[in-house]
C-alpha cells in the first residue's frame, strides 16, 4: 500500500502507469549491443582482467596481488507500484552484478530520472529509502548520485565492489562436467505484467517481490566457498541468454532440464492466461537457432526466455561439491549440466 503522504488527490500514485515497460527491466539485445559496439576501438589494459568482451556482468580492475574493484550499473522504469519496493528491487538487482562476479559491494551511487512536475517529490523519496536500505542490508554505503527530470520514473546504482583477482566468477570459467545450479525461481516477467493487469493474487504477488526483493549474497558466498569458478545472474536476458553468454565465452555446451527449472507461483498460470512481454520476443530472436529445443512445451520455452529482474545466479558448481552446494543455499535447484562445445550452445533435454 502506497502511504498517504504518497497520494495524488484520492487516488494512489502507481508508478508503473508512467513506465514504457512495465512487465520487465528491458534491456538492449545482445545484438544490438555487439553492433553499437563494433565500431569502438577496443582499449586493452593489464590491470582489466574481465571488460566487456565475454559480456560478463560486472568489469574487474586489479589494484594489487589481492584486491581488485568490481564495477557495474543497472538502473530501470518502475515494474511495480509501490515506490519503496521499486527502490528495493531496483537495487537488489544492481547489487546482484557484484555478487553475480564473486564480489562484494563496497558503495554504490544513485541513478534517478523523475518526472518531478507529475509525482510528488515524496514518491522520490520513498523510492530513494527503499534502495538506501537494500544498500544498507549489502554492508555498503550510498555516497551519491546524480538525478535528471525524465517523463517517467527511472532508479538504479552504479555499484562498486571489490573482490580478489584469483578468486572470480566469470563467464568463462565453466568447466566441462560442473553441474548447473539456479538460486531463484524464474518467472518475473510474466509474473510482474499480470500484477500491472490486476491478474496476480496476493499470494503470487507477495512471493513474487520477496523473490526480487531478495540478495544474492549467500549464494555468491557459497559459490566460492564450493571451489565454483563460473557463475552469472539471471536478468533481462532470461535464464536461457544469460546461459549463452555462459556457453560462448566458455566454449562449451549447457545442458538445461527445463521440467526441473523451478518456477514462481503463478508464472506457468500467467502465460496461460495470455500474459506476454516484448523482452521473451526480443529474446527468442536473439536465441534463435542456438538452442536445441528438442519436445520442451510451449509454456516452458516462454519461461525460460521471460526477462527476469533481480533474477537467482546460474551457478556452474564442481560436479563433487554439489550437495555441498544446495545444503548451503536451499532454495538453489540443479537444472543440468556443462559438456564438451557440441553444434550449440544450449541443448534442453
Amino acid at each position: 500500500m502506497i502511504p498517504p503522504a504518497m497520494q495524488s488527490g484520492t487516488e494512489p500514485v502507481k508508478l508503473t502507469a508512467f513506465a514504457r515497460c512495465a512487465g520487465c527491466a528491458a534491456k538492449l539485445g545482445r545484438g544490438d549491443l555487439s553492433r553499437a559496439l563494433g565500431d569502438l576501438p577496443l582499449m586493452t589494459d593489464p590491470r582489466l582482467i574481465v571488460g566487456r568482451e565475454t559480456f560478463d556482468d560486472a568489469g574487474v580492475f586489479v589494484l594489487s596481488d589481492d584486491v581488485a574493484l568490481v564495477q557495474t550499473v543497472d538502473f530501470f522504469a518502475p515494474i511495480v507500484d509501490d515506490p519503496y519496493l521499486f527502490g528495493q528491487i531496483a537495487a537488489a538487482n544492481a547489487l546482484s552484478d557484484v555478487y553475480a562476479m564473486g564480489g562484494e559491494p563496497l558503495t554504490a551511487l544513485n541513478i534517478v530520472g523523475f518526472p518531478a512536475h507529475t509525482l510528488p517529490i515524496e514518491v522520490l523519496t520513498e523510492i530513494l529509502r527503499g534502495g538506501q536500505d537494500k544498500v544498507h542490508e549489502a554492508g555498503a554505503l550510498v555516497v551519491g548520485g546524480h538525478s535528471i527530470i525524465d517523463e517517467e520514473p527511472k532508479f538504479g546504482l552504479a555499484v562498486t565492489g571489490r573482490v580478489h583477482p584469483r578468486r572470480i566468477l566469470s563467464n568463462a570459467s565453466a568447466q566441462v562436467g560442473d553441474r548447473l545450479v539456479l538460486t531463484k525461481a524464474i518467472g518475473t516477467g510474466l509474473l510482474a505484467t499480470a500484477a500491472k493487469r490486476g491478474a496476480l493474487g496476493p499470494s503470487d504477488a507477495a512471493t513474487l517481490y520477496a523473490s526480487m526483493c531478495a540478495l544474492n549474497a549467500a549464494a555468491s558466498k557459497a559459490a566460492l566457498a564450493v571451489g565454483a569458478q563460473c557463475a552469472t545472474d539471471i536478468t533481462g536476458f532470461a535464464l536461457l541468454g544469460h546461459a549463452l553468454h555462459i556457453a560462448d565465452a566458455s566454449d562449451v555446451t549447457l545442458v538445461i532440464e527445463p521440467s526441473r527449472v523451478p518456477l514462481l507461483p503463478g508464472a506457468r498460470a500467467a502465460w496461460e492466461g495470455g500474459m506476454r512481454t516484448g523482452g521473451a520476443e526480443r529474446n527468442e530472436q536473439y536465441l534463435g537457432e542456438r538452442v536445441g529445443w528438442n519436445d520442451t512445451p510451449d509454456v516452458l520455452r516462454a519461461l525460460l526466455m521471460d526477462p527476469q529482474t533481480s533474477g537467482g545466479l546460474l551457478v556452474c558448481v564442481p560436479a563433487p561439491r554439489v550437495a555441498e552446494y544446495l545444503s548451503l543455499v536451499p532454495q538453489s535447484v540443479e537444472i543440468g549440466r556443462v559438456a564438451a562445445r557440441g553444434a550449440l550452445g544450449i541443448v534442453l533435454e
